[in-house]
């Protein structure tokens, strides 16, 4: 019988399928749910060594001997901090030595408690990776866990060999022993690249094969520079037989490789499927590569639909995983897996990606009264195809994704936090340093008013080119707080989440030596937009501040995705 603590049953199961199996134990209470679940288990080699500073130099000696990583288990307090010498000798020596000390609830903490001091990151720079495991209170705690101690588990061995430390939250009462075999669980695995003609590459791509709904992602990715742009371009090309096989979902942020069969409408055709067509619609097997994705509703479609197997490809080797279905990292480049997945050759076309083609191309592009959205509809329409569009956290990024846009068209946005702040000072940076390159390109800025008036700064420099524009839309507020649900039940609430205000951008542009053009109504947009949109050079830069009225996005907004809902049910 095993320990019932929840976060216990998770390390000592990974632990086992990790192949982790050969432990130096120590003597202690706090510990003692951990020590009889892995004493109680078959599968592990015990050791029992009482001084804690010779069992780590003892789990050392077994490390070097075995050739494999070799865990130490502690109870709290002082006890973990006797590791710290072996924790040194492992890290210099490059041994994949696995710590795990037992620790007290935080609450105790500094309330003189017995064998209760500040645990976590104890070792500092002297381990590969630290976690600390919560108690388990609900299925997100659980895979927390799961995933912190995969984290931990696979770094011993990643590039060099190494130390980590994890640190396990166990709360009395001690003794329940009440667990008769140890939890199925999630056991991520890492590939240092994917050759198809090696065994473990061969091996992936009859996995990818057996799958008969695949699905690729891609996140926030950067165009390469100009060496590596033919490279780039060749991956677009053997992107285009790949989407007879994979439903590829991105976004503008994607940059995606110039490919025409890339859908990039979906957050719309996600929220009108029915429940019946996102069963049908969710991947078996998902691969995903790149940065951030914007669209929550995708995050929480696959979520809701976690796939069999989800392989995630970057060059780092890190664990992300935020679709909670992380099963296999690959560390490679990208562009590099692609190429490798496009000689694969298949039995017949997947009818998977041709239900998600039709289900996008079934969604109309919107046509909105004069709203922040409208504005960005007629500027992706005029937009240049050779440019550089920069967008604004919030409102910006998400309205824009409901316009195509040329895959020509680079596109940037801070979402490595998400913030409001610094959006223009990057945009104007990147400006700044293309204006001085070989080929010229206009940069425009899509920003709302309080990620404009929030960096305003930005334009305080002696660096602004001729080639920034900028489209301010103004509606007095911050409109995307409107979707926030029951705001409207306080108007206290309201008016200071919202941060209602009356400014204008035009004093500033004009001190700041910007062409400077206001708009109010859809006639004054049409001829503005003639002129914010002309590809040719300017003596200045522009700023565009169309004026829209508070609460109307949101209302429009709401209508468009209820008629989506109706004409998808009737359908």
């Amino acid at each position: 019988m095993y320990s019932d603590k929840r976060n216990i049953l998770q390390l000592v199961a990974l632990m086992k399928a990790h192949h982790i199996t050969t432990v130096v134990l120590c003597p202690g209470s706090r510990n003692v749910p951990i020590v009889h679940t892995l004493a109680a288990h078959p599968s592990f080699t015990c050791y029992s060594v009482t001084d804690e500073r010779s069992a780590g130099y003892f789990a050392i000696g077994l490390a070097l001997r075995e050739k494999a990583p070799v865990a130490v288990c502690c109870t709290s307090g002082t006890a973990l901090l006797n590791l710290h010498s072996a924790v040194a000798e492992a890290f210099y020596q490059q041994v994949p030595l696995v710590v795990i000390s037992a620790d007290r609830p935080a609450a105790w903490i500094g309330q003189m408690d017995g064998q209760t001091i500040p645990q976590p990151g104890v070792f500092h720079d002297l381990v590969k990776k630290s976690v600390n495991l919560p108690e388990v209170q609900n299925e997100t705690d659980e895979w927390y866990c799961n995933r912190l101690i995969n984290e931990a588990l696979l770094e011993t061995r990643h590039h060099v060999c190494g130390p980590v430390h994890i640190n396990v939250i166990v709360s009395e009462p001690l003794f329940g022993f009440i667990v008769k075999e140890l939890p199925e669980v999630r056991v991520i695995t890492r590939y240092q690249g994917m050759d198809v003609s090696t065994p473990d590459g061969k091996v992936l791509i009859e996995r990818m094969k057996g799958y008969r709904k695949r699905m690729i992602i891609a996140g926030q990715t950067t165009l390469p520079g100009d060496k590596e742009k033919g490279r780039f371009e060749n991956t677009g090309r053997v992107m285009e037989p790949l989407c007879g096989q994979f439903a590829v979902l991105t976004e503008h942020i994607g940059n995606p490789f110039p490919c025409e069969s890339l859908l990039r409408n979906f957050d719309a055709a996600i929220y009108a499927m029915s429940d019946q067509s996102a069963n049908q619609m969710a991947p078996d097997l998902l691969i995903t590569y790149g940065g951030h994705v914007v669209s929550k509703r995708l995050k929480q479609f696959i979520r809701q639909h976690p796939p069999k197997e989800h392989w995630h490809v970057l060059s780092a080797g890190e664990v992300v995983d935020l679709y909670g279905s992380l099963t296999t990292i690959i560390e490679m480049e990208p562009a590099d897996f692609i190429k490798e997945i496009a000689c694969v050759t298949y039995e017949q076309a997947s009818e998977y990606p041709q239900l998600w083609k039709n289900s996008c191309e079934s969604i109309p592009e919107p046509m909105f009264a004069y709203s922040a959205m409208s504005v960005i509809g007629e500027l992706f329409r005029k937009l240049p195809v050779q440019s550089a569009l920069h967008l604004a956290n919030s409102s910006a990024i998400r309205y824009a994704q409901l316009y195509p846009l040329p895959s020509s068209v680079e596109v940037f946005c801070n979402r490595g936090v998400n913030g409001i702040d610094g959006s223009l000072s990057a945009a104007v940076g990147y400006a700044a340093a293309s204006s001085q390159s070989d080929e010229y390109k206009l940069n425009f800025v899509l920003i709302g008013d309080l990620s404009f008036f929030y960096d305003m700064n930005a334009l305080w420099n002696g660096h602004i080119s001729p080639n920034l524009r900028i489209l301010l839309i103004n509606n007095g507020g911050g409109e995307i707080f409107h979707t926030l649900p029951g705001l409207e039940a306080s108007d206290v609430s309201h008016r200071f989440i919202t941060a209602v205000h009356q400014t204008s951008a035009k004093g500033w542009a004009g001190e700041r030596g910007f062409a400077y053009y206001r708009v109010e109504d859809e006639t004054q947009l049409e001829k503005a937009m003639e002129v914010f949109t002309q590809p040719e050079k300017t003596d200045s830069p522009l700023l565009l501040e169309v004026f829209t009225a508070q609460d109307v996005d949101t209302r429009l907004l709401k209508a468009y995705y209820h008629q989506l809902k109706d004409k998808n049910r009737y359908e």
